[in-house]
């Protein structure tokens, strides 16, 4: 098994363990984030239903990243999931980290949501 084969594996395999332990129902959602080299994604999902509440990704066109550091770009899209969420009465999710370790953009996008004032 090559090297990216086994990261991707290993990730897998955190990302079942940790969505064993937490699902989102509908008072309290699940915060899924999801980054790649260049872009960070967040999904608020009400898994008991299947259904997607609202979305913020920084391939999007309204997001301006120039200039900016992708940890600052990952907390100002963090603080917009926040406000979409408080536009639809979700104050209190369950953060669902995909697998990545919680350090850097993680962190950031998690930090810009609770600074927004959603609570997990």
């Amino acid at each position: 098994m090559d090297r990216i084969k086994k990261k991707r594996f290993r990730r897998n395999r955190i990302k079942l363990g940790i969505r064993k332990k937490i699902t989102g129902t509908e008072q309290v959602p699940r915060l899924s984030v999801f980054r790649s080299n260049a872009n960070i994604y967040g999904q608020i999902i009400n898994d008991i239903t299947g259904i997607t509440i609202c979305s913020v990704g920084t391939l999007k066109p309204d997001f301006d990243t120039k200039g900016k550091s992708k940890t600052e770009i990952a907390k100002i899209a963090g603080q917009r999931m926040a406000e979409k969420a408080l536009e639809k009465n979700i104050s209190k999710v369950v953060f669902d980290r995909n697998g990545f370790l919680y350090h850097g953009r993680i962190k950031a996008f998690a930090e810009g949501v609770r600074e927004g004032g959603v609570q997990f």
